[in-house]
């Protein structure tokens, strides 16, 4: 064992760059003042996303085509208030590019993630495990949260890098290395009814979501509620550090992406346990309250 193993590590894997901050923003800002090192792997660089705003309007795909770049600096800035280790990009940023959603022309394309050489994407997926060598790995669940096909493609790829990573196989990808827990970050029903139910103003432009829009989950799938109220502002400023992709509201508890309909910005983040012994510290509910509890060897104070 290493001499640095009693510092913990978490790895969280993701599409683009925003989904950090918008679904784990709270869980890396946690873990990273409490002295884990947090280490955050982004799959594309969001290239097909809209733009908030006119100044960086013709960033996007069928103009300049220069937005990914733009969302790597975004990125940057997120991780930084969050206080995570600098961004790592599977293969490298730009590897892959964003396929927009399912049926679009950018799904098509060559280089679109969800056209990835499955061993070359593999091998990119367990080189990052191997070589961060974390005790926690976050991801997506099958349906990738809402559908969209990178997401799709995270959960695939990190379910299968998990299962293998303490293998001999794809040894190109480095030394063996077995993580102890892996959990998909969701949101509960309940959560989001009762987030939704507080928002008092919506900015003007702006408008409710409607019954069932919003992605969630049910309450009995949810193992795991970890708060974030003691880094909140974190999570509030990396999301505006998002500024072509997410405007946060005036009241701070509110955000919109480029559809203009209002979400809570959460101040707890819901997970699901995969793989992994269930710790014993739990809440009311019978959730566990730290992503590291059951973690045998640590004695992590958070």
């Amino acid at each position: 064992m290493d001499e640095d193993r009693n510092q913990v590590r978490l790895l969280l894997v993701h599409a683009h760059p925003d989904d950090e901050t918008i679904t784990t923003g709270g869980t890396i800002a946690h873990y990273a003042q409490a002295g884990a090192e947090v280490t955050v792997l982004t799959c594309s660089l969001g290239e097909e996303g809209e733009v908030i705003g006119d100044m960086w309007a013709r960033l996007v795909a069928d103009e300049a085509d220069q937005l990914g770049g733009y969302r790597i600096l975004e990125l940057h800035r997120a991780l930084d208030i969050l206080g995570a280790q600098p961004p790592r990009f599977l293969g490298g940023a730009g590897r892959w590019r964003d396929s927009g959603m399912a049926g679009t022309p950018s799904a098509a394309n060559p280089r679109a993630f969800v056209n990835a050489d499955r061993d070359e994407a593999l091998t990119a997926m367990l080189a990052v495990i191997r070589s961060v060598r974390p005790d926690v790995v976050v991801g997506y669940d099958p349906e990738g949260g809402y559908g969209h096909p990178d997401h799709q493609q995270v959960h695939s790829l990190v379910t299968e890098a998990f299962d293998i990573a303490g293998s001999d196989r794809y040894p190109a990808a480095g030394a063996p290395w077995t993580p102890q827990k892996f959990y998909w970050t969701v949101t509960g029903a309940h959560q989001l009814r009762d987030g939704i139910a507080a928002i008092s103003e919506v900015p003007e432009g702006w408008r409710m979501p409607e019954d069932g829009e919003l992605p969630s989950v049910p309450e009995d799938v949810v193992t795991t509620s970890l708060d974030v109220r003691g880094v909140f502002d974190l999570k509030r400023d990396a999301l505006r550090a998002h500024a072509t992709q997410v405007t946060v509201a005036p009241s701070g508890v509110e955000y919109a992406l480029s559809n203009n309909i209002a979400q809570p910005i959460l101040d707890v983040e819901q997970y699901v346990l995969v793989r992994g012994a269930r710790g014993n510290d739990v809440d009311e509910a019978g959730r566990e309250t730290d992503l590291f509890a059951g973690i045998l060897g640590y004695d992590f104070d958070h």
